[in-house]
């Protein structure tokens, strides 16, 4: 069985899928989240009464890309307020690898990689590789140096994250590193990623101005126009 990413639209506006990413993603399981937006002043029965047919129609419309590339395709429709805890429990439930926050995009040349504190592999090659096109030339291992690490330890975990990639089938001529210690984590992440076509990243532990400010994939998606996939790490 593929491992599966979870995708989430959110109604009643969503954005349809780049056909580039839909042919991407194809070899993988998908699982499409339709989220409706219920207003707080608004029951969410009433809601889900008055369009559950539309946007269960709406959905299915969303899949059809996908089944047509020949993936396996299941839709899940929730009614609520809470965006966040939604994608989270559904993620759960359907067993999901990894969430793919989309964009459009054209193509995708360059590959961003940030990395946390401790080298992680075991399921980053293959996303990254299903991102991976004929055009692709470049998958950058990005890592920010915070409090008190060193620069010989964020060395370490891009070196052991590169020989894991390495040893994945990745050609040595098209994984680079990186490291910086200049400005905020998140911020220095979301500079960085503008430069580059789509990022992979493990996700991040929450954090109390998620709730204000967004997620950082979220920020990043937002920032730069990128899709970004998070793999979980609890999977």
């Amino acid at each position: 069985m593929a491992d599966s990413v979870l995708i989430p639209f959110e109604f009643p506006d969503p954005e349809p899928i780049s056909p580039v990413l839909v042919e991407d993603l194809s070899s993988l399981d998908i699982v499409l989240l339709g989220h409706y937006d219920v207003p707080e002043q608004t029951p969410t029965e009433s809601a889900r009464e008055q369009f559950e047919d539309e946007v269960t129609e709406h959905l299915e419309g969303l899949a059809e890309p996908f089944v047509r590339a020949g993936a396996d395709v299941r839709t899940r429709l929730v009614f609520g307020k809470n965006r966040a805890a939604t994608i989270d429990r559904v993620a759960i439930e359907e067993e999901c690898a990894a969430e793919l926050n989309p964009a459009p995009t054209e193509g995708v040349d360059r590959i961003l990689v940030p990395l946390p504190d401790v080298a992680e592999f075991d399921r980053l090659p293959g996303f990254v590789d299903v991102l991976c096109e004929d055009t692709t030339n470049t998958i950058t291992l990005f890592h920010v140096l915070e409090g008190q690490d060193s620069h010989e330890r964020g060395e370490e975990i891009l070196t052991e994250t590169r020989e894991g990639l390495l040893e994945a089938g990745f050609e040595p001529d098209a994984v680079d590193t990186r490291i910086s210690d200049a400005g905020s984590h998140d911020d220095e992440i979301i500079r960085v990623a503008s430069e580059y076509d789509a990022v992979v990243m493990y996700e991040a532990e929450s954090r109390l101005g998620d709730r204000i400010f967004g997620t950082l994939p979220d920020r990043i998606r937002n920032a730069t126009g990128n899709p970004v996939i998070v793999v979980r790490r609890d999977y």
